[in-house]
């Protein structure tokens, strides 16, 4: 399976959030599963940690993409053609941050990890 991961199910799962289900926290350690973070979860990360309403043990900018790595999760970067499916998407979805991950996941085929039930109203793939 290739898995995206939602901003929240990342951070869920390094900081050990007990939130994560373990049928999730499985497939993203199944070894034969290919897990991505996108480009778009750090932006997000930033934004809300700048703001103020998340805390992390260090700076963003070098804290992610340590536990990515030590996680072995790879980057997934944001292209033009995954932003050109932001046409075709149905306005369900307000948070600009998960419609991008929608569109990465359409584009690529893969399969989000969310608890996002609007993200679910999607013709995506979820675990």
């Amino acid at each position: 399976m290739r898995i995206l991961l939602d901003t929240h199910i990342f951070l869920w799962f390094i900081s050990g959030d007990t939130r994560l289900s373990n049928n999730v926290r499985d497939a993203i350690r199944e070894p034969d599963n290919e897990v991505y973070l996108s480009a778009v979860s750090i932006w997000e990360t930033i934004v809300k940690y700048q703001s103020g309403k998340l805390p992390l043990p260090e700076h963003p900018g070098t804290y992610l993409p340590k536990q990515r790595d030590l996680h072995q999760i790879v980057s997934l970067a944001l292209d033009e053609s995954s932003v050109a499916q932001l046409a075709k998407l149905p306005p369900l979805h307000r948070d600009p941050f998960d419609r991008m991950l929608i569109c990465q996941a359409l584009q690529n085929g893969l399969t989000i990890a969310t608890v996002d039930a609007v993200v679910r109203a999607y013709q995506v793939s979820v675990i």
